[in-house]
Order: structure tokens, then sequence, then C-alpha cells
């Protein structure tokens, strides 16, 4: 099986069960590497024919797959992620954009809120995802508050109160 283009490898079945199978291309992801395989199966051929087959999945290393011994990887198809661009590069990561609103309890007006960003551990599931402006006009409703926790009151402050806010001489 490890002989031609196709080098083998051995894939970690439930119950740590192990199966030499065929590996087919890598892809880089953001969290490691998934690793396509070919795991040796029989079909169901013409008539009562049985014919040998090979089921293929992509699974994560090192948890579902691991090297055997010997075989050389070298010739194994490799997907990369993208290279940064240059201006990613010098911004670093950034979050995604958008805010969203975790109401709080009761009912009618002013009955407030939090606005947090929509990547924020505690931004509720499933909010609808806001504009700067409609975040902006419900951060001034009464009983409305900024999250502090993933920097939506340190970038809508001072949107909200003027970018000098803060910075007043004594």
């Amino acid at each position: 099986m490890a002989g031609g283009r196709h080098r083998a490898d051995r894939r970690v079945l439930p119950g740590d069960q192990e199966v030499v199978a065929r590996l087919r291309p890598k892809r880089q992801v953001l969290d490691g590497w998934l690793y396509e395989v070919g795991l040796p199966a029989y079909r169901n051929g013409p008539g009562d024919a049985m014919e040998s087959a090979e089921y293929r999945v992509w699974v994560r290393a090192p948890q579902h797959v691991r090297p055997v011994e010997g075989v050389s990887y070298d010739q194994v198809p490799t997907e990369y992620l993208p290279k940064p661009s240059v201006v990613e590069q010098v911004l670093e990561p950034r979050r995604p954009s958008g805010w969203v609103m975790a109401k709080a309890g009761g009912r009618g007006p002013g009955r407030g809120g939090v606005v947090h960003a929509v990547d924020c551990d505690e931004a509720p599931a499933g909010a609808p995802v806001l504009t700067l402006e409609r975040a902006l006009d419900l951060a001034q409703q009464p009983g409305v508050r900024l999250c502090s926790l993933c920097g939506a009151a340190a970038e809508l402050d001072p949107v909200l109160k003027g970018f000098d806010h803060g910075f007043e001489e004594p």
C-alpha cells in the first residue's frame, strides 16, 4: 500500500483500533492539519460480486492519523494556508465587524441591555448583527451600556463622546 504515488499512514479508529490507509493530500487549517485518507473497504459489484473499494475521509492529525515507520511522506500533496498580505501582517488579525445587543429583562422602553462586539464571549448567540450606526443609537438609550470586556466601550465611547473626551486639562 505504501508504493506508488500514495503513502500509507495508520488511521486511528474509535476504540484505539488502527488500520493502515492510503494517505492522500494534507491541508493546513488554522488550528493544525487535516489529512485525506483512503480506507480500504469492499463494495457490492454487479450481481453477487464483491469489489475492493476505498472510503475517503478527512481526519485531524495527530489525533486520528499516525505515520508508518520507514515510509517517506515527501511526495504527499500539501495545501498550505495562504500567506497573509502585507496589510494583514501589519494590522494583525482583526475581529469580525459588527455589534450585538444583549437585552436586559423587563418590558417597555428603557429596559436596557449591553452592546457587545459580535465575537465577545458574553454576546448572545444568534442575536442580529447591528451596524455601527444602530449600535450607536442603542448605546444612547437609557439603561444601555457598552461592554468593557470585548472593547465595545473603548471603540464606541470616543465616537459617542468625541475623541478628546478624557484628555481635558484640569
